[in-house]
């Protein structure tokens, strides 16, 4: 059953991100790196931006132990209460974007052009019409983990982002423009608004499996119902941990762009596609191999008599997640340009801003080591309840950011080593917090991976990264896949070799791809 369910939620996962990704491409076809991107950009995403900061993850890590002491009855009414308050919570939140539209656009977009303020007042209101819909959604679906719904967890991001891609097709087909931005922030609204009813159904359907049929129901006496008094909720600290915890990783990105926006029109848009060619193998490879370490991590921790296990759990998900970001590390190198090229070179993107997301996605792509370490490091401690460590290193993270914007260093490349030393220093923290677990790291099976990773960036810098970098425009796709697929077959050998390395350096590699 738990493997049932870990597939299903794999491929769930993997579909989502999928769609994700062609929601950017479809978004870099309608509007390219122009400065109605910017604006797109920053509509699509604030609500779920908000929404996560304040209450996504702290929803999870607070209500899924809380919501396993009770009844359902307490569950139902605590999830009532909570879902109360984030409402209220929503609606002054989304009265203060409605009131203080005007510098908040200023902040969150400072590189827009005149002619497209009233566009950007414009997206924000329809941002803060869809916000309170993305709290509750934010509930619910810590809802559904905890019923352990795989199903109508993942498929509601799917449901999102099909929807709006749907939407950018019509668009780009009609010839995206100004006038376009107040019917998607309608379909924004609509894809928001689906995923809450498609939310709603699977718990209503949840709720009706676990209710025995009235025909099998024991007979029993009437009895006056008892009013259901749910256990009082966790104290504001908790919340604000919690909050943290979740909140900041998603901050840094989300700084990061706004900074780049600084530089002018379209730097918003074209920094935001860069991070993508980053956060697609963080997400798909680091980060999954961190949760799915987690339950052994955690099961060893629990026993606590075997050291030896845990050390082994902790060494093979760390040796994992390094190889796969040296080896993301190296692909991205190797072929930045071609993917680049791939996923956001259609419709009206132009070949300056796709030189610019491959530049920026070759930076970036060295971030991708750190975080590695930073996932194994906050799965133990997360394991060992120490997560205000992780609050701390990410806090050091944001305000290394932050500083590099007051210096003035904004330019998108900039920006990205900015954030490859936030993830850095965060990582250092992280690491220093677990004491003894320091030990159990095998530098010799880390040291030829990062040492294959060094070969192919200098190959790189004396060859020159594989694949051109023009548009491929409308019509041509099929002239151009004999030559993309050379290009990335060059990206899967500077993977490979990368893990050949690892693999052959010692057992470690291939005792994790054995557990």
């Amino acid at each position: 059953m738990f493997f049932k369910a870990g597939l299903l939620s794999l491929l769930l996962l993997l579909a989502s991100r999928a769609l994700g990704v062609l929601r950017e491409t479809t978004l870099a076809a309608a509007f390219g790196s122009s400065g109605m991107a910017d604006v797109v950009i920053v509509m699509l995403t604030l609500p779920d931006w908000l929404a996560g900061v304040v209450a996504g993850g702290a929803l999870a890590y607070v209500l899924l132990p809380h919501w396993a002491q009770e009844t359902p009855a307490q569950q139902q009414a605590t999830q009532n209460r909570v879902a109360r308050r984030l409402l209220w919570t929503a609606g002054w939140l989304a009265a203060g974007i409605s009131i203080a539209q005007v510098p908040l656009g200023a902040l969150l977009m400072p590189g827009l052009p005149p002619a497209l303020q009233g566009a950007a007042h414009q997206a924000l209101l329809w941002s803060a019409v869809a916000l309170p819909a993305a709290m509750l959604a934010g509930l619910w679906a810590a809802r559904l983990q905890h019923e352990r719904d795989v199903v109508g967890l993942y498929s509601a991001n799917l449901l999102v982002n099909g929807v709006l891609i749907a939407a950018l097709l019509l668009l780009g087909g009609t010839g995206a423009g100004v006038a376009d931005g107040p019917g998607l922030g309608a379909f924004l609204l609509l894809a928001v608004v689906l995923r809450l009813l498609w939310q709603g159904w699977r718990l209503r359907h949840r709720g009706q499996r676990a209710q025995p049929p009235a025909s099998l129901a024991p007979a029993a006496p009437a009895i006056p119902a008892m009013p259901v008094a749910p256990a009082p909720l966790p104290g504001w600290r908790v919340w604000l941990w919690a909050a943290l915890g979740a909140g900041l990783p998603l901050t840094l990105p989300f700084v990061a762009r706004t900074l780049a926006s600084g530089a002018g029109e379209g730097a918003l848009a074209t920094f935001n596609y860069a991070w993508k060619l980053v956060e697609l193998p963080l997400v798909l490879a680091i980060q999954l191999v961190a949760a799915l370490a987690f339950p052994a991590i955690a099961q060893a921790h629990a026993d606590g008599k075997d050291a030896h296990a845990l050390a082994r759990a902790v060494r093979s998900a760390l040796v994992m997640a390094w190889t796969l970001a040296c080896a993301s590390a190296a692909a991205l190198l190797a072929g930045a340009p071609v993917i680049a090229r791939l996923l956001f070179g259609w419709g009206r993107m132009q070949a300056p801003a796709l030189e610019q997301i491959a530049a920026w996605g070759s930076a970036g792509a060295w971030g991708l080591l750190p975080q590695a370490l930073l996932a194994v490091a906050l799965t133990v401690l997360a394991t060992w309840g120490r997560m205000r460590f992780a609050v701390l290193a990410y806090a050091l993270a944001l305000a290394l950011l932050l500083l590099a914007g007051a210096l003035g260093l904004t330019a998108g490349q900039q920006l990205m080593w900015a954030l490859n030393a936030g993830f850095m220093v965060a990582a250092l923290v992280a690491w220093s917090a677990l004491g003894a677990v320091r030990h159990w790291v095998p530098l010799r099976t880390l040291l030829a991976p990062f040492a294959a990773l060094l070969v192919v960036a200098w190959l790189v810098q004396w060859l020159g990264p594989a694949g051109g970098i023009a548009p491929i425009g409308h019509g041509r796709w099929r002239e151009l896949v004999p030559q993309l697929l050379p290009q990335l077959l060059l990206c899967a050998l500077a993977a490979l070799a990368v893990i050949a390395s690892g693999w052959f350096s010692g057992p470690h590699l291939r005792n994790a791809l054995r557990s």
